[in-house]
């Protein structure tokens, strides 16, 4: 038999291999939509392919189709559906905003494929809380993992609203069959364009007023925290940023009704946020008050704190000083799926909460420990520049550290002033105005010493 050439080797075809579900399960979630439809339309074979796999359309990212956006102008691109619908003079304000998506859900349903829809992303499109609504309670979406961060006219409160009522204690077995919602983050392709921006603004950790006042001090202080944040990441055994020193995770403080909804939730529906669990929110661990802080007219620093949602990484190592915590961190696969975040990115090839909130290791070793906080349980003894931190065993704040950074300002410019150098910050006090006393508060001082500011 001679060697075998093209004519006679049949070789296989695109179809052939995008028929291998391990093939496409691998592939499918890199294209987008609109590359999805035109594989589809260059044959029939290639066409079965993409809608009769369930695996095609198992991670659907709907953020970059331009249907999907709701357009300023009165436009139809939404689909036959959607034409419909705007011309209603009953129109609802949210079944408006939710039409285009409606319009793509519409679409996919006629082909038989929107049931197989696991992970789902609608970053920042118009998602109204009714839309969301029926995502996690109707029969024809089978979604798992939602992604709805920056999304637009979206009403929190009706929104908590729908998200407690799917995890009511009183709800039908199996429901709901959503276990994980990215709402509080940022969406992956403009956090580091957001970054960039913000510190070039200004520093993410706050400085003294007067302290580094002179435009060289500004930009030595700029530099030496970039340097501190690319050294944290490098030294980190994750990759994941809530595993990191990362500070502030959220552009806003989420409120009450938040925290109270991730406790409604809790064990049910994860999110890419978790609870604060500090000894302060522990009503059995914390004091309400005492005299001295009544006294000062300033809380006392164990205080009972209401339910707050952990806005602040801290890193893996935990307190400066015992390098553990009164709370005992979250340890991914041994502490409850309520205490991990989601974390980015979303999954591409499986929409389990387990894939969802399992740390990256740099070297493979074994997941990091997980420590965050809410502002309030650090206040005083966080170094907001290079995230070094106290817990409650370790460090009492003092009343000077639990004033507010005005007032710490004030009393600062004060002392400089009136003579009172006694009543300045000593080797005692570990934080002072949001930065460590011995390192970042130090530098500072160094920074502007020379200039016009309070240290000149």
């Amino acid at each position: 038999m001679g060697p075998l050439t093209l004519d006679n080797a049949h070789p296989h075809s695109l179809a052939d291999l995008l028929s291998n579900s391990l093939v496409l399960r691998q592939t499918a979630p890199y294209l987008p939509v609109a590359s999805i439809f035109a594989l589809a339309a260059t044959s029939k074979a290639l066409h079965h392919v993409v809608f009769h796999s369930p695996d095609v359309f198992r991670y659907l990212d709907l953020s970059t189709v331009k249907s999907a956006i709701v357009p300023y102008a009165p436009l139809d691109s939404g689909g036959i559906s959607w034409r419909a619908e705007r011309i209603d003079e009953s129109l609802t304000e949210d079944e408006f905003y939710s039409g285009p998506i409606r319009g793509i859900f519409s679409k996919l349903q006629r082909r038989h494929v929107l049931h197989n829809v696991q992970t789902l992303v609608l970053d920042g499109l118009s998602v109204p809380a009714d839309l969301v609504r029926e995502i996690i309670a109707e029969n024809t979406f089978n979604v798992r993992i939602l992604s709805i961060r920056e999304a637009k006219h979206l009403n929190e409160r009706k929104l908590q609203q729908v998200l407690r009522y799917a995890a009511r204690p009183g709800r039908p077995a199996g429901t709901p069959k959503i276990k994980g919602i990215y709402f509080f983050g940022q969406r992956e392709a403009v956090q580091e364009k957001r970054k960039e921006n913000t510190t070039n603004k200004k520093s993410t950790s706050p400085s003294p007023k007067g302290v580094t006042s002179s435009q060289g001090a500004q930009i030595g202080a700029e530099w030496n925290h970039k340097s501190s944040e690319a050294l944290s990441a490098a030294l980190s055994p994750s990759s994941d940023k809530w595993y990191q020193c990362s500070g502030r995770m959220m552009p806003k403080r989420a409120s009450l009704e938040w925290a109270e909804t991730l406790k409604a939730c809790e064990g049910i529906i994860a999110f890419d946020a978790v609870l604060c669990r500090g000894p302060r929110h522990d009503p059995a661990r914390a004091f309400i008050s005492n005299s001295d802080s009544e006294s000062s007219g300033l809380p006392h620093p164990a205080s009972y704190l209401s339910p707050a949602v952990a806005t602040v990484a801290l890193g893996s190592k935990g307190c400066e000083t015992c390098h553990s915590c009164p709370e005992r961190p979250a340890v991914f696969g041994q502490s409850p799926s309520a205490e991990l975040p989601l974390l980015n990115p979303i999954p591409l090839h499986s929409s389990s909460l387990r894939a969802a909130q399992i740390p990256h290791t740099v070297d493979g070793s074994k997941p990091p420990p997980l420590f965050v906080r809410c502002e309030d349980c650090l206040k005083g003894r966080w170094c907001e520049r290079c995230h070094k931190w106290w817990d409650e065993d370790c460090y009492t704040v003092s009343a000077v550290a639990q004033r507010t950074e005005l007032q710490q300002t004030e009393f600062m410019e004060n002392a400089t002033t009136d003579g009172t150098a006694h009543m300045l910050p000593k080797q005692s006090i570990k934080v002072h105005m949001g930065l460590c006393v011995n390192s970042c508060l130090v530098g500072e001082m160094m920074a502007g010493a020379g200039s016009n500011g309070m240290w000149g």
